[in-house]
């Protein structure tokens, strides 16, 4: 089945812009002026329909709920933006891409480009997911190649303007017919859509003008994330091209469980294990919360699922001083083997209880007779 989120390469909960974002990089690069690759045009229809939908709050919904198949059972057309020809694309790709047209534009490939965004996905303690840690990543990505600085030639020289396409990127080829004239336009092929051409490469980055390189931050992770949690560091991304801003590095959270406590949202819940005659008679008890040990009362008559509630002890609401709430859900533990001593103590516990119940039961028949 079509994934439109994977057409995009946007997450689930992706917002507009990181859509507009993501449809805008991937159809520079799958525009059938620019790719001529055999399923070049296909690919491109259907990243404007991932993204026609998706930009669509109503279409959107039904999409996430049902799928593709749930669009079309609610009456909405589902053949996407390009069924009827490219053209109908036109106004949101030029908005894009200052007035490149389907089929006679071109896109200015000395232009400045921004560079790629990047992920990281970072493991984290449970422990640091609630108060906040500081870590330190090491990651990969593309810098301006320091010998040529980004020129992709070699020192002592300079990019020429391709003479083939004029620096365009592109050539224009005119087929004569009988019904007349038609334009087709390609990538040049030897420039391969640059503009430029370069005599001598640059030996440090082989021409590319970029190179990989490791680098090591620190981020700061807020207290009160959770598993799947974002947070973006500006500009840590790839280098952009022709002096473009360089891309965004996205860190993706991935909290580790808790053995002693499940997390809902800002609050925790843990259980506790209180004896028959705890759960009768109430106790003072001493449990684990996120701030360290601390002493709970369990009220006399408390019954197993019952809750006590430790307000403001849960987790810190990300970007505000308050905390959720720490939930203890009581479990009373029946035994199952007893000592002698036990047991005769269980055993006149019965006996009383047996005997309360005879004598309510007796007293209810009293007074009915004498109603």
């Amino acid at each position: 089945m079509t994934d439109f989120y994977e057409i995009l390469g946007v997450e689930k909960n992706a917002s507009k812009d990181e859509i507009k974002s993501a449809f805008r990089k991937k159809a520079r690069t799958l525009h059938p002026d620019v790719n001529k690759a055999p399923d070049a045009e296909e690919k491109f229809k259907e990243l404007g329909k991932a993204y026609e939908t998706l930009m669509d709050d109503n279409k959107r919904a039904t999409y996430d709920r049902y799928g593709e198949d749930g669009l079309q059972n609610a009456g909405f057309d589902t053949s996407g933006p390009f069924a009827g020809g490219f053209g109908d694309l036109n106004d949101i790709f030029n908005s894009f891409f200052g007035g490149m047209g389907f089929g006679g534009g071109r896109i200015d490939p000395n232009a400045p480009q921004e560079g790629d965004d990047l992920r990281y996905d970072l493991e984290i303690e449970f422990e640091d997911a609630i108060f906040g840690v500081e870590k330190e990543i090491k990651f990969e990505h593309l810098e301006i190649c320091p010998e040529c600085h980004g020129t992709g030639a070699e020192k002592g020289s300079q990019p020429i303007t391709c003479p083939t396409c004029h620096g365009t990127g592109q050539v224009k080829q005119v087929t004569r017919t009988p019904l007349g004239s038609f334009a087709q336009i390609t990538t040049c092929p030897d420039c391969h859509g640059s503009g430029k051409k370069i005599s001598t490469p640059c030996k440090a980055c082989k021409g590319y003008g970029k190179i990989e390189k490791e680098k090591k931050i620190s981020i700061k992770i807020p207290a009160g994330v959770d598993n799947g949690s974002k947070i973006r560091v500006s500009s840590e991304g790839d280098a952009g091209t022709n002096g473009g801003p360089a891309g965004d590095l996205y860190v993706i959270l991935h909290v580790k469980p808790s053995n002693y406590f499940k997390r809902d949202g800002a609050n925790v819940y843990t259980k506790l294990e209180i004896s028959p005659a705890q759960a009768a008679l109430g106790d003072k008890v001493v449990i684990k919360t996120l701030d360290g040990d601390k002493e709970i009362d369990v009220p006399a008559g408390v019954q197993s699922g019952n809750t006590i509630k430790l307000k403001s002890s849960g987790v810190p609401y990300l970007g505000r001083g308050q905390r959720g709430d720490h939930i203890v859900v009581v479990s009373v533990k029946i035994p199952t083997q007893l000592s002698e001593q036990e047991k005769d103590l269980y055993k006149k516990l019965y006996e009383i209880n047996t005997h309360k119940k005879h004598h309510s039961s007796l007293m209810k028949k009293v007074k009915g007779v004498f109603k």
